[in-house]
């Protein structure tokens, strides 16, 4: 594993065999820390802590609040100078360098509570629980900001779409939560990407035991928010990721499916289009013009993989192989429609599209199952700078 370039800074000595880890992501926090961390001392009165702050890089004064506060709690700042992965690799860069037996994960912003830290590694310490999330809508749960009807749509969806590997958990998205140190290194092939840790943990660690507590979602008090709609595209990209890793063979063929009957129904419709109009004619002549909106179609989801999954792609040029599969099929196609206009006399134009496009896609198929060109972000070895 190649470790990412990381300044710790000379703040202080971590307590030494701590027992529990509180994990803090932060970009641009520095207003909110000393609340933070004052908050995390009084709810972890009398047990062995220490806070780790895994600083992206910030532009504002942390290393100097940090500094300040390390002088009166266990505090050590991480600071990584060429982030990767966003928050999701910040809190596994302050994981895996944590020293407790328990990791608790939360926010710098104070919309997570810290007097419930105490209630969410309790579960862990009666061995109760592998895993503990923070709940905005377990019963009891709360949240401060009233949300607007299509904010709440887009919760319940993106909760619905995480279920085949999150279970029945009502806040999988959740940034509060705990889990033990072994459960930690039990993860296999982490890939994090945006906001959605617990997520990527709960699927990769194979959790068996999760425990939900309710907690009140705050608003935030300074600074930023860090949700944006590029975020939730992200989050839509780590999903495609998880739904590889957990249905490897399922995943690929649906990917597939989608693009190719999007594809068809571009290319149905431009081929009836030309028919109608009789802009050509002949009927072969019409499905081979028309079969270049399917190939168009396809690499915008092609585009989409390529920009996405460009460091999991095994094969060096992923264009190239895109077009030259896309030449076959395009020549079975057209081989096809030829050929049968003329052989068989009586063919209703449906049944002709239907065998010519069926023989491109089976082309296409077969040969990016031979390219290992599938549409999918799961590839056959790990990189060498994987998280294990």
């Amino acid at each position: 594993m190649v470790v990412l370039p990381v300044v710790v800074w000379p703040i202080t000595t971590a307590v030494e065999s701590a027992r529990t880890s509180i994990i803090v992501p932060a970009l641009n926090e520095a207003e909110n820390l000393p609340a933070l961390v004052e908050r995390i001392d009084r709810a972890l009165a009398g047990r062995s802590y220490e806070i780790l702050i895994v600083d992206d890089n910030s532009h504002d004064a942390t290393p100097a609040v940090c500094a300040e506060l390390s002088k009166r709690y266990p505090v050590t700042l991480i600071v990584r100078e060429r982030p990767k992965d966003g928050l999701s690799g910040a809190v596994l860069e302050g994981m895996s360098r944590a020293s407790g037996d328990i990791l608790v994960v939360m926010d710098a912003d104070l919309q997570h509570p810290p007097q419930k830290i105490p209630e969410l590694i309790a579960p862990l310490d009666r061995d109760e629980a592998d895993f503990v999330l923070g709940s905005r809508y377990a019963p009891g749960g709360s949240t401060e900001t009233r949300w607007s009807l299509w904010r709440k749509i887009n919760s319940s969806v993106a909760t619905l779409l995480a279920r085949p590997f999150a279970g029945r958990v009502t806040d999988p998205m959740s940034g509060f939560f705990a889990l033990k140190r072994d459960t930690f290194r039990s993860a296999t092939r982490l890939t994090p990407l945006g906001y959605k840790i617990a997520l990527e943990l709960l699927c990769k660690c194979r959790v068996q035991r999760v425990k939900e507590i309710p907690i009140h979602f705050g608003m935030r008090q300074r600074g930023e928010s860090k949700l944006t709609v590029k975020q939730q595209f992200k989050y839509l990209e780590h999903l495609s990721r998880l739904y590889d890793y957990t249905f490897p063979r399922a995943s690929p063929l649906t990917k597939f499916s989608i693009a190719t009957i999007t594809g068809w129904f571009v290319a149905s419709a431009a081929y009836v289009v030309l028919l109608k109009t009789r802009a050509l004619p002949a009927r072969s002549l019409a499905i081979i013009c028309a079969y270049p909106f399917s190939i168009l179609t396809v690499a915008v989801f092609h585009l989409r993989y390529v920009r996405t999954q460009r460091e999991f792609i095994v094969r060096p040029h992923p264009w190239l192989d895109f077009w030259m599969i896309s030449a076959a099929e395009w020549a079975t196609c057209a081989i096809a429609a030829l050929w049968v206009t003329r052989r068989v006399s009586e063919l209703y134009p449906l049944e002709l599209l239907a065998i010519c496009f069926g023989l491109a896609t089976v082309t296409r198929y077969v040969l990016r199952k031979e390219l290992l060109h599938d549409i999918r972000g799961l590839r056959r070895e790990p990189r060498r700078d994987e998280w294990t």
